[in-house]
């Protein structure tokens, strides 16, 4: 199956989301090839940028997924390769 290289920009705005959301980007984790966290402490948020080779079903499940979680905003942007 054909994959894409796609980043996932995640704002979790509700620090008790996080278990929710580690969780689901462990069931994830072969598709992942890597991710940064950033605190944000003076707003009380965090940013985390996800990199991505899998299928866009694949994406767009987990985003979708993760959409869904209170307290959490989701965006993709996906590469032409």
């Amino acid at each position: 199956m054909e994959t894409r290289v796609a980043v996932m920009a995640i704002i979790v705005e509700n620090a008790d989301a996080t278990a929710k959301l580690n969780e689901i980007l462990h069931v994830y984790a072969d598709h992942i090839i890597g991710r940064m966290g950033i605190p944000y402490r003076q707003r009380n948020i965090s940013i985390i940028s996800v990199a991505l080779d899998a299928p866009q079903d694949t994406i767009s499940a987990l985003a979708g997924k993760l959409g869904n979680i209170e307290g959490i905003s989701v965006k993709t942007a996906y590469s032409n390769v």
